[in-house]
Order: C-alpha cells, then structure tokens, then sequence
C-alpha cells in the first residue's frame, strides 16, 4: 500500500532552508514534496487534526504543526538519526473511518518496526492505535498516562471520555495488562478505579508518580504502547487544553515519563494527544511537548536490548519464601541495574511470563512477602 495517500505535505516554512545544522530539523526526513521511505526508519512521526471525538470541537490552529516547529528546532543528540516525519494524516468521513484509518497504518509501520510517534487531536484517537496491536499474535500491554480514568459508563458521552473503556471491552481480546498513570484521585469515579482493580490492572495516581517519578518506570516498561494526554500536565506547565486544572505532572516528569517510554525495548508506539494551541500561551505547552518527544527520541537510541535473561546480561536470584510459592526468581541487568520478575503460573506451570519489576519488590520478597506486581500477574495469567 502506498501511504502517501493518506498524507497532507508540510508546510515548506516548518523546515526553512537556513535552519541550523545541528538542530533536528536538519537531520530528519519531512513529507514537503517527496514521501519519505519510512521502511528504513527507526521512527516515524504522524500528525493528527481529528478532533470530532472531543466535546470541545476543533481548534482553528493544527497543533501538531506548531509542535513540530519547536521540535525542530532542537539540538540532534549524539546518535544516528533515523527519523521521518510523514505529514498529517487526512480524517476519514467518519470518526470510525479515522481509527480504522490510523490502524492500518500503524500495523504497517509496525510489520517494519518502525516506531509510530502519534501527534496531536484528541486522547480517543488511541483507539486507532491500540486496534492496530490485534494483528500480533500474542496478547499486549498497554499504559496511559492522564489526569481522567475516561471510561464514561454511557455511549452517549464524548469518544475521549470513553476510549478506554471501548479498549478494555473490545472483543475478541486481545490485552494482558494495563496501567494507567497519573490520574488524579478527585477526577476519577471510586467505581471506575474499583474496575480496574477487579480486573487486576495496576494504577499510580498523581501523587505517587510526584513523590517518587521511579515507580512509573517499571509500568511503562512493560507496555508495548504508550498513551498520553496532554491534560495529564499541569496548567502552568501546559497551558493547552481545557477546563485549565492547576494541578498535574511537572514538565520535567513529563519529560522523564517520555524518557521511560522511549527507553523501553518492547514499547513500539507512542502517542501525545489532546494539545489545543488555541489555549497555549507564548507556545509554553508547545515547548513542554517538543522537549517530551526530544526525550523519547533520545530514550530510544539508549536501548539497551535486555530482554535474554539467560545471557551473562543479567544476574538471576532466588528468594525462598515460606508459602506458595516456595521461591521467586529476579532478574537484575548489570548495565542499568532495572529488575525484572519471573511469574509462573499456579494453575499451569508451563505458563510463565517475565515482567518489570522494582528493587523494593525484591527487598519486599526478601523480607518474605509476596510482591503486589507477582499477585496481580499470577491473577492475570489465570
């Protein structure tokens, strides 16, 4: 299929000809007159202008373009750039058309791994990218990041306000696990989150990602795709979205979360929705997103491929333990130190799975108690 003709070009000013040479924009691939070859891409950037699914409507301005032009303008880090922008994907005729749409194309940039970075309109847009996963086969684990739970319980409610819900109902299912990250506990209904926890997915609200931004690492390591809403920033941060909340993550968390994402090796789609430039002021939220998708890029070209534990990579303990199970196995990479646990199945024993973990879930383990990430994955694993 040729992609290209799903695409609108770039304006010619995003990539003037004087732009500087150490900067991004001198170093990547756009979509002005020629369609770039994102088969040799390590990732590719698509624009999105789809807002059909928001209460809110559509701003005047195309946010992802203005987006761009900070990112640009950043200074290339010290790997080999193999990036490409591919331009702003033309809506469907209808909502459903634009997620079907965007499915596809993401499914075909994921047959060549090549990392989609999904660029602005509205969190429901996720949607399109989580369809795109039901082709693998195996089952996937996904995590969003935003200050709402958005599982309203009734259909006639915005799409962004019940994206979620449509992914963890949709059939057949395709889904592991998933995390949501950063909500904040006074937006989020107590029957929502009691959801989730019965259907044994982890949460980390606002307040702890802000005391410790560490404890996040190990959800977003585990997701093959990341999700996030610009409304999980806090106003002063990022003013570019509405109703204004004062209250939400910090840039420099944002920044780190992205960072987390980028640096996870099983992570194959990113997406940053939800920024309306129509709220933004002097380009704040603009900059706050550029500087997050600079911190991606930079988070994947420090891969580290750790994903053999029975190479000489990692260092593999054992904790006994007093109840069932009698053991439990850790994995710990000599390079980066990040931890990983081994969880088998009770039910069936040739059923295991490795999943990220903390150092404190080791020291808890240590201690003789069962971590809460090997309960919920024993619960999952069924």
């Amino acid at each position: 299929m040729n992609l290209a003709i799903f695409f609108d070009p770039l304006p010619e000013e995003l990539v003037p000809p004087f732009i500087a040479p150490t900067t991004l924009g001198a170093h990547l691939t756009c979509f002005l007159d020629t369609f770039p070859d994102w088969r040799d891409a390590d990732m590719a950037i698509i624009g999105l202008n789809e807002w059909r699914g928001s209460a809110a409507g559509s701003p005047d301005l195309h946010g992802a373009n203005i987006v761009r032009h900070r990112f640009y303008q950043l200074q290339k880090g010290t790997a080999p750039l193999r990036l490409v922008d591919l331009g702003n994907l033309r809506p469907g005729l209808t909502l459903e058309d634009t997620y079907r749409r965007l499915c596809e194309i993401v499914s075909m940039l994921l047959e060549q791994k090549t990392v989609p970075i999904l660029l602005g309109g509205s969190h429901d847009l996720d949607y399109g990218q989580f369809l795109a996963y039901e082709t693998l086969d195996r089952a996937v684990s996904f995590a969003t990041i935003d200050a709402r739970v958005d599982m309203a319980e009734h259909d006639s409610a915005a799409a962004e306000d019940l994206h979620l819900r449509r992914m963890l109902m949709h059939e057949p299912s395709f889904l592991f696990n998933f995390a949501q990250l950063a909500h904040q506990q006074y937006l989020a209904t107590p029957e929502v989150l009691a959801a989730l926890e019965k259907l044994h997915f982890e949460t980390l609200r606002l307040g702890a990602v802000r005391t410790d931004v560490r404890q996040a690492e190990p959800l977003l390591r585990q997701a093959d795709f990341v999700s996030f809403d610009v409304a999980a920033l806090r106003w002063q941060d990022a003013p570019a979205y509405s109703p204004a909340n004062p209250f939400g993550l910090t840039s420099e968390e944002a920044a780190q979360l992205a960072w987390y994402a980028g640096h996870n090796d099983q992570l194959s789609s990113f997406g940053l929705y939800g920024y309306r430039p129509d709220h933004d002021q002097h380009g704040l939220g603009a900059a706050t997103l550029a500087t997050m998708l600079w911190y991606f890029v930079e988070g994947f070209y420090h891969r580290r491929g750790e994903t053999d534990f029975q190479s000489t990579r990692f260092k593999r303990y054992a904790v006994g333990l007093p109840g069932t199970p009698a053991k439990l196995v850790f994995y710990k990479a000599k390079r980066t130190e990040k931890w990983w646990l081994e969880v088998e199945s009770l039910a069936d024993s040739a059923i295991k799975r490795v999943v990220p973990c903390s150092y404190e879930d080791y020291v808890y383990a240590a201690q003789g108690d069962l971590p809460n990430r090997w309960i919920l994955t024993q619960a999952l694993l069924g």
